[in-house]
């Protein structure tokens, strides 16, 4: 087939208007994409007039760093120096120092708060009031009786107490009985306070004790603290008897603290403080914490019969004695070790009824044998007026039994 040169001319441009649609085309996709994935817009400028347009040309601008170096200043600065005034000045004695105050409480503490108002001083005085001496006591009742020891008010022509507060007041003695050591005094109320008596039965070795009286008449209400080193014991007053069923306490007790309270962490009295021992029978010994109190048991059972009687019933015999001991047998070449020699009989009384003589000497009542661990006294004293008892004496070196019913005192 042969074809005319026009007819090639026709299809030349047909193909080349084809191509060139292809690139506008292409061109503009690629704009397009530019456009979207490119962050910061760039502008382009496009002219086309029957022309293909030119692809753009990116301008990339890029920031000129501008570096600024400092110029170091150092400024140092001006030193000063300062000279004190010398000053002489008197030293400050004011010290501003903070303080606590802790309230410390215990039992012990307690317990004094509770008992010392009842604690008093009793002064033994002549009738002129002059002070002849003065111990302790302790305020037991509503109706002002006080007890104390019988030998702090022996031989008084007055009595007066002095109270917690220094406040002073008569009294005047109820009653007292020498062989348990107590007395009994009053005073008119107002009181500063009552004490209450507990239970001496039940003390143990080793329980804290307070004992609080007047050592040496001047330092009232003095606290000390103590325990229970034994109960029962029995001390030889060197007058023919003995204080049994006494407490025994290391509490310091000194000359004026008789007749005080022994008080229990309960504040409870439960002892009279009465004696000290300073000495022993060995070479002149010297103890000391070895005092004594009087059993609140016993100051009670006392006490009951002074405030009743005036007096405490005590059985009696009518005789005047004297103690027999190993030496004084040896001395004498008596028959017995010990016993009581009866060195003279009251007519009419209950060892004249039973056939008690002079001379005879008794070692035994009822099973009980009169030594040393048995005074005759405190053996006596464990029997009730009226009661009948058997005897055991040695008359003339023969043993013999006599019968007495014993009177009243």
């Amino acid at each position: 087939m042969n074809r005319s040169p026009v007819t090639f001319t026709l299809l030349f441009i047909v193909a080349l208007a084809a191509a060139c649609g292809a690139l506008a085309g292409g061109a503009a996709v690629f704009l397009a994409v530019r456009k979207s994935v490119t962050p910061s817009p760039i502008s382009t400028s496009i002219s086309s007039t029957n022309t293909l347009p030119s692809a753009p040309t990116p301008t990339l601008m890029v920031p000129t760093p501008t570096i600024v170096v400092p110029t170091p200043t150092m400024e140092l600065p001006t030193p000063i120096v300062v000279v004190p005034t010398p000053t002489i000045s008197e030293p400050n004695n004011d010290l501003f120092l903070e303080t606590k105050t802790i309230e410390i409480t215990t039992a012990i503490t307690e317990a004094v708060e509770m008992i010392s108002p009842s604690v008093v001083t009793v002064l033994n005085l002549a009738i002129n009031g002059a002070e002849r001496g003065s111990g302790s006591g302790v305020i037991f009742s509503d109706n002002g009786y006080i007890l104390t020891n019988a030998h702090v008010i022996a031989g008084h022509e007055a009595l007066e107490v002095v109270f917690i507060d220094g406040e002073t007041a008569a009294a005047t003695l109820v009653g007292s009985d020498d062989y348990a050591d107590i007395a009994v005094l009053q005073v008119q109320p107002p009181l500063p306070g009552v004490a209450s008596l507990g239970n001496s039965d039940i003390l143990r070795p080793g329980e804290t004790v307070i004992a609080i009286g007047s050592p040496l008449g001047d330092f009232k209400n003095t606290v000390t603290v103590g325990v229970v080193s034994a109960t029962g014991r029995t001390v030889d007053t060197g007058k023919g008897y003995q204080l049994e069923d006494l407490l025994q306490t290391d509490a310091a007790i000194n000359q004026g603290n008789s007749g005080g309270p022994l008080v229990n962490l309960a504040g409870q009295v439960v002892g009279l403080n009465t004696l000290i021992v300073r000495g022993g029978s060995f070479g002149g010994s010297i103890a000391e914490g070895l005092g004594f109190a009087v059993a609140s048991n016993t100051m009670g059972a006392i006490s009951k019969q002074l405030i009743a009687n005036g007096r405490v019933d005590r059985p009696y015999l009518g005789i005047t004695w004297q103690p027999v001991t190993p030496r004084i047998a040896r001395v004498y070449n008596l028959p017995v070790p010990w016993g009581i020699f009866i060195t003279n009989v009251v007519d009419g009384s209950a060892a004249d009824i039973g056939g008690l003589q002079a001379g005879d000497i008794i070692v035994m009542m009822d099973d009980v044998p009169l030594d040393g661990d048995h005074p005759f006294i405190n053996v006596l004293y464990s029997y009730q007026p009226e009661d009948t008892i058997t005897t055991k004496i040695n008359r003339e070196g023969q043993e013999q039994i006599v019968t007495i019913t014993l009177g009243e005192s």
